[in-house]
């Protein structure tokens, strides 16, 4: 199985650069290991200039420079940088990214605010959980709002606001005690781009609302709410409470005050305006602030790419006549030829689609085939206990190309199809087996399981399954024919064994059909008063 490895993300935002590093032992298994955080104001010059002066330019050589000696300190196997709003905006941006990588050796990627939007989401839904499903992102940053409005984990409506802390602050000469009016020409800037970008108004009233970034980072200390799936939570009425006292302060007031840094406390007063304007435009009473972005977002990118299978399965001889010897042996039993070629894709789908968690060898992939494909060889000899006369044929019968430890884990995963039987040392495929093959039965098997289950009515109704990975869990969204209701709730019940082999949750749901699309894009809007 794959060995562990080095992975760093690198945001260079409007406010600050900083570096993540973790190690990655699967796809879901992260572990922090070093978080740098480098003062380099990239938006101040940007957003009233339109471009990076010298000193820009030398702060973000030694930034990066040092950047790169601690990836080397760790050895570092593979990390993304990418730059957002303030290096788009600026017009000498290509000559930065070449003395980025000419003089630290970090090749500096320049991304659109939509990756920006979708890495954030990727983190968010890696850090929460698939049991909570976030209404609403946003992610406030020194150039840019970003927010997405959800629903079952897809965007429904989008919208990227040039009011980041860092450009409001030097747009409208704001850096520290803010007045009423200069309170109230944010609050309409804000406003009036919601208006204008953000149609139809949403009303997401006790739906979840996420916020990312330092600035939700530090509201949540100001003004802390309940908590909301364990996560801190920015309440926004008590914000709005203790607004005024921030404003009043100056930079150093609020560095004594709240205990931040200066490049956080000269924009934190102007955080607490937008956060408040843009919940009483959504109608939102909290924010919840996982303390994830773009970072983790890209961590997580890079630890399923390196864990997933890169190239197509090209099965060579032997296992090409293993699976025609199955098949002929199959034919022979007069078995249910639909509901096992089913099967067999749909374990065929699982295992390329959960390589990331699971991490079986690659050459296991073809006895999980042949495995599906004889799975109700026992219904021959008797319905009752067809699980076991299946081993037992198995075992016993001449399949060609089969033979040795394949046909001892065949055999396993035709008796442990189903939730009839359990791995015991007194069975005799299982006992046949060392111990290092013995957990790969286990994890096979678990998978089959699933795949079974999801044609347990045998109408093959379940046609493609698609696997996202978020914290500890692995989400199946499967695109489904007809009621697949029995299916889905039998693969819920199907899925234990995983849960305990691969040591994450499973939660399965079916994707949203084309009409359910279309009504959605024709709902018609609420109409709602600002609070």
């Amino acid at each position: 199985m794959p060995e562990p490895i080095h992975i760093a993300a690198i945001d260079a935002g409007s406010n600050a650069v900083r570096l993540s590093v973790a190690r990655a032992y699967s796809a879901l298994d992260i572990e922090p290991l070093q978080t740098e955080r480098y003062p380099l104001r990239l938006g101040e010059n940007v957003f009233l200039r339109q471009h990076f002066n010298k000193d820009v330019f030398k702060k973000a050589t030694k930034a990066f420079r040092y950047f790169h000696e601690v990836m080397d300190e760790f050895g570092v196997a593979r990390y993304r940088a990418v730059a957002t709003s303030a290096t788009r905006e600026a017009e000498n941006r290509d000559a930065f990214v070449r003395a980025v990588k000419r003089r630290s050796g970090i090749l500096l990627e320049v991304i659109s605010a939509a990756e920006e939007s979708r890495l954030g989401r990727e983190a968010v839904l890696a850090a929460i959980g698939p049991e909570a499903a976030p209404r609403c992102i946003v992610d406030l940053g020194g150039g840019s709002l970003e927010i997405s409005i959800l629903r079952d984990h897809s965007v429904e409506q989008s919208a990227q606001l040039p009011v980041g802390t860092v450009r409001l602050m030097t747009t409208l000469d704001l850096p520290g005690v803010i007045g009423p009016a200069q309170r109230e020409q944010v609050h309409k800037y804000v406003r009036a781009l919601l208006e204008s970008k953000l149609v139809p108004r949403p009303n997401l009233g006790e739906g979840i609302a996420v916020a990312l970034g330092g600035n939700a980072e530090t509201l949540a200390d100001v003004a802390p709410g309940e908590r909301v799936h364990g996560l801190q939570t920015i309440e926004l009425s008590l914000l709005r409470e203790r607004l005024p006292d921030m404003l009043e302060r100056d930079v150093h007031e609020r560095m004594k005050s709240y205990g931040v840094r200066r490049d956080r406390a000269d924009v934190m007063g102007i955080a607490g305006i937008i956060f408040v304007t843009l919940g009483r435009y959504l109608n939102l009473r909290l924010f919840a602030v996982p303390g994830v972005g773009v970072r983790e977002g890209i961590l997580q990118e890079i630890a399923h790419e390196t864990f997933s299978r890169k190239e197509p399965h090209r099965y060579n001889g032997a296992s090409r006549q293993l699976l025609v010897g199955t098949r002929s042996f199959a034919r022979r039993l007069e078995y249910d030829q639909q509901h096992a070629e089913h099967v067999r894709e749909l374990s065929l789908q699982l295992f390329d689609q959960l390589q990331p968690v699971h991490r079986l060898p690659e050459q296991t992939r073809v006895l999980l085939e042949a495995g599906a494909l004889l799975h109700d060889a026992g219904h021959m000899v008797s319905h009752r206990g067809h699980h076991k006369h299946g081993e037992y044929l198995v075992l016993n019968s001449d399949i060609p190309g089969l033979g040795g430890r394949e046909r001892a884990i065949v055999a396993g995963l035709v008796r442990y199809h189903n939730r009839k039987s359990e791995p015991a040392g007194h069975h005799p495929a299982y006992s046949s087996l060392n111990d290092a093959d013995k957990p790969i039965l286990r994890r096979l098997a678990s998978i089959l399981r699933i795949a079974e289950s999801l044609d347990h009515s045998h109408r093959q109704r379940i046609v493609k399954i698609r696997a996202s990975f978020q914290r500890g869990a692995v989400g199946l969204e499967v695109q489904a024919r007809g009621d697949a209701g029995e299916d889905l709730r039998d693969a819920g019940r199907s899925a234990e064994w995983f849960e305990k082999e691969c040591h994450v949750k499973v939660y399965t749901r079916r994707a949203p059909g084309i009409m359910n699309r279309i009504r959605r894009l024709f709902r018609p809007s609420s109409a709602l008063s600002d609070s």
